[in-house]
């Protein structure tokens, strides 16, 4: 290798092993050669395949540094797994830190596995997008939990870190404001908690939020703010907005039940905040320590 690429370093005995596990972890399933026959079109089956086996590796593999590939397959248990987390690095450009925070936090879990009725209230492949958006878990942990009691304690707090909060969504989300109207008549005008916009989406996202756990009743007020968001901030270029209800808890069944006959496309999410969990953690260790 010295010999072929003589200005490159690197070849250390640890790297090279690194270097042999990575094309091990790739080369196990037809997970990579699969995608790169998706992504090459159409074609007869000859052209394709030898297309295939001349292009090897997706080109967006070289688009990230060694040292996050090495933290990608080792931490990773698919080849599914670890092609997610290659795209969401070159989408957001994660440095090595966040992507191992994101690792960490178990993001490929998370993402897109919130509890909605995306499949029945859009269309394919707008319900897949939709789904794409969503977490099922938020991590909260830059908001004091002794802050939040209600609602609109998590409002407030979330709106003066709303740098932060935007992070935790994900790429391509806008904040356009908290408590922004919706008027229909001189008369009635509405308030949903905060509303975003999905740029690559081009989709109105309204986020309601609860301190408390999952009611059936929270549905239908959502639905409602997502029909208002239509008829009045949609525009002809826009696809259908979607709610997001962020909640404390929530019972799975409770939340499909209730989600089953409603028209609007709706998701259901949790919250954490770090802080509990730290201090829970202190508190069991101290109680521990005052026993011994």
């Amino acid at each position: 290798m010295k010999a072929l690429f003589p200005d490159t370093t690197g070849f250390s005995v640890t790297n090279l092993k690194y270097i042999k596990r990575w094309y091990s972890f790739y080369t196990e399933t037809d997970a990579i050669r699969q995608r790169s026959v998706d992504e090459l079109g159409t074609g007869d089956d000859e052209n394709r395949q030898r297309s295939v086996d001349d292009l090897g590796m997706p080109h967006y593999f070289g688009q990230i540094p060694w040292g996050q590939h090495i933290d990608i397959f080792t931490h990773c248990e698919t080849t599914e797994q670890a092609l997610f987390y290659i795209k969401k690095t070159i989408e957001n450009n994660w440095s090595r830190p966040k992507l191992n925070a994101k690792i960490e936090e178990d993001l490929y879990a998370k993402q897109g596995a919130a509890i909605t009725n995306f499949d029945t209230a859009l269309p394919v492949p707008q319900n897949q997008l939709a789904k794409e958006l969503l977490k099922n878990e938020y991590n909260l942990n830059f908001i004091s939990a002794e802050d939040i009691e209600q609602e609109k304690d998590l409002e407030e707090a979330l709106a003066k870190n709303i740098t932060k909060f935007l992070l935790e969504l994900g790429r391509g989300f806008a904040y356009l404001g908290r408590q922004q109207e919706l008027r229909m008549d001189e008369e009635t005008a509405f308030f949903p908690d905060l509303l975003f916009y999905h740029i690559p989406q081009r989709r109105y996202v309204i986020v309601e939020l609860k301190a408390v756990k999952f009611m059936p009743e929270f549905a239908g007020k959502l639905n409602f703010y997502v029909t208002a968001a239509d008829k009045l901030l949609r525009g002809p270029d826009d696809n259908p907005s979607v709610g997001l209800l962020i909640c404390k808890t929530a019972k799975k069944t409770i939340v499909e039940w209730s989600l089953q006959d409603i028209g609007k496309p709706l998701g259901v999410a949790t919250y954490q905040l770090q802080e509990i969990v730290e201090r829970t953690v202190a508190e069991l260790e101290q109680r521990k320590e005052e026993k011994e």
